[in-house]
């Protein structure tokens, strides 16, 4: 989630469009998306370290028995933008990946960065954890860990992801990627197209598309509601943003958009989004129960809508801002980014070891989530970075 999940380099044969027209080096790294990288991956920390001590709809390994209601509009306008823009990340560096590896090559690097991890954390990691919570079960009396991990965890594929679930819809959305170059006509099969960055007119007609997409495919699946698409585990009330993101995420990989979208239109987007993050935040302190997390209401395609202007908004300003503000790096945002994946993977055990031990410990909730968030984050981070010096992690990781 993360970076980089593909070599961080600028689209083949893409100009700048920014301030220059030289056109750079195909090699050339582009710090604002490693910093948008960071900033996102700490904000995945922060989203996780507030589960325990929010009004959150999803599960959890503790949770504190007073609740900060502030934190509902966090996880809201958090869901709103952020795992949508790591998949439009994900998806611009897709394309130059398979341009210089081939269809083979890249195939085995998705299967080694991504399939790898969620083999490991999915059987070796997660397997024995949920075994202790299901051995304290009545289902689970009696039944040895062996039977349990055959029978029941692959048997019936109880297999937990966990936050890796974006890992498993990034190795699936690649190989569909892959299948589609490796098979499309010979003439396709290159995919040089070079698309004109899209306009106001566009941008607004992708939001409205996304927002009615959105609030069908909720009327059947809330918000929170998660199902096992085959082995893979997936939000389908969110799942609308994530493809369409990625794929948007490889459109603007052949028409540079990300470096190529005008400084104006971008930070027009940008406050547009932050009006709307703000105007949640303050639905949420206000009391107001005008909202839905699904179904066919008012309220379900109030906030369809919304959601769609807060995702669009944040995921083009930001880049935007960064791009035009953000866009150098010294020597500790460069290992951040270089430990951002490794960061994400391996978070969830500083967070929720910190969480715990927080548990007794008489604060108010939100100063447990702060506390957790400033402990965590450069906590996680070195985590990765120590993890990634074993022999061949740095690889993966």
């Amino acid at each position: 989630m993360v970076a980089p999940l593909v070599a961080n380099r600028a689209p083949t044969g893409a100009t700048t469009g920014v301030a220059a027209s030289a056109r750079p080096r195909a090699s050339a790294r582009l710090a604002f998306i490693d910093n948008i990288r960071v900033f996102l991956t700490v904000l995945v920390i922060a989203h996780h370290a507030g589960q325990a001590y929010g009004p959150t709809g999803g599960d959890w390994p503790i949770f504190d028995a007073e609740r900060a209601g502030i934190l509902g509009p966090f996880f809201s306008v958090n869901a709103a933008f952020f795992m949508g823009l790591f998949f439009l990340i994900a998806g611009y560096f897709l394309p130059g990946a398979y341009d210089r590896k081939g269809a083979g090559a890249f195939l085995r690097d998705r299967a080694l960065r991504l399939g790898l991890p969620l083999l490991v954390f999915g059987l070796a990691v997660f397997g024995p954890l949920t075994y202790l919570d299901y051995a304290g079960s009545p289902e689970g009396a009696g039944r040895s860990f062996w039977s349990y991990f055959f029978r029941i965890y692959l048997g019936e594929w109880r297999v937990e992801f966990a936050h890796l679930w974006f890992i498993a819809h990034l190795l699936v959305y690649a190989a569909g990627y892959a299948a589609r170059r490796r098979f499309a006509r010979p003439a396709d099969r290159r995919d040089t197209r070079r698309l004109p960055v899209p306009g106001p007119r566009a941008i607004a007609l992708y939001t409205v598309a996304l927002a009615l997409v959105t609030f069908a495919v909720r009327v059947r699946f809330p918000v929170d509601r998660w199902v096992n698409l085959g082995i893979v585990p997936a939000e389908i009330a969110h799942l609308p943003q994530y493809l369409s993101l990625f794929i948007v995420g490889i459109l603007a990989a052949r028409g540079d958009w990300l470096r190529r979208l005008p400084a104006r239109t971008g930070l027009a987007l940008l406050a547009i989004g932050l009006t709307a993050a703000a105007l949640r935040y303050a639905y949420g302190l206000g009391g107001w129960r005008l909202l839905a997390a699904g179904g066919l209401n008012r309220g379900s395609l109030i906030w369809s809508g919304w959601e769609a202007i807060i995702c669009v908004g944040l995921c083009a300003g930001l880049l935007t801002l960064a791009r035009e503000r953000f866009n150098t790096q010294g020597p500790i945002l460069r290992d951040l980014a270089a430990n951002a994946y490794a960061a994400y993977v391996l978070h969830l055990w500083p967070v929720v070891g910190l969480q715990f031990a927080l548990a007794g410990v008489a604060l108010p909730p939100f100063a447990k989530f702060a506390l957790v968030t400033l402990v965590g984050v450069p906590l996680s981070f070195a985590v990765g970075a120590l993890i990634r010096r074993l022999p061949r992690v740095g690889r993966i990781l």
